[in-house]
């Protein structure tokens, strides 16, 4: 009876740590804005996609888009590996969640500075190497960072680190765009762990960019 209690009891505590995070769905508008007079901001857009579905659960996400180009993207945490399904590649491409081509310079953080979809966002603005990234996120829809602390690529633990959150909008500067990212819907939802699986017989390869 004891023994039977404290499993209980265990599998209550466990639950409860885990329900705090976010789990669930968030749709995004995404819009792009080139910088480059070979490629318009509509190419840009048809290309990237206007519309992200993003999907998390732990430490896994999954990100899917209405692109030309890039099609979805997922996150394993087990991998630590970022693997993302190009139009035009048979072969999903990963790149190691360890690396990062990017430098994050120094960092701002704004308290209550928008509201996006009823929650009041704090504002983290990155200097980067690459550009300017701005985040907009609420407590209310936590993550836990520390299953993160290996996915330095994207700069994303030096946003979670700091956040720990999902974020609500997203504005990225670059030499090459601007792209603005903004939830539409917020849905928490169970989701399953076969989502953040890849397909059985998928061809991999290392992602050359």
């Amino acid at each position: 009876m004891k023994q039977t209690l404290i499993t209980f009891l265990f599998a209550l505590t466990t639950f409860c740590v885990s329900a705090q995070y976010f789990e669930g769905n968030v749709v995004y508008q995404n819009t792009y804005k080139s910088k480059s007079p070979a490629i318009k901001d509509e190419q840009l857009n048809a290309m990237m996609g206007t519309r992200q579905d993003y999907y998390v659960k732990g430490g896994d996400y999954k990100s899917e888009t209405n692109g030309q180009f890039m099609v979805w993207q997922l996150y394993v945490n087990k991998d630590n590996k970022l693997y993302s399904k190009l139009a035009n590649s048979q072969a999903v491409l990963w790149n190691d969640g360890a690396t990062n081509p990017d430098t994050v310079l120094g960092s701002e953080l704004h308290k209550a500075a928008v509201k996006i979809l009823g929650y009041v966002c704090d504002e983290l603005v990155l200097n980067c190497k690459s550009g300017i990234q701005k985040y907009y996120f609420s407590a209310k829809l936590p993550v836990d960072s520390k299953l993160y602390t290996q996915h330095q690529f994207g700069n994303y633990y030096a946003y979670l680190q700091k956040a720990r959150a999902v974020p609500l909008k997203i504005i990225i500067e670059n030499t090459q765009f601007t792209m603005e990212s903004t939830a539409t819907e917020v849905k928490p939802m169970k989701l399953s762990q076969s989502m953040f699986m890849l397909p059985e017989g998928t061809q991999t390869a290392k992602s050359p960019y």
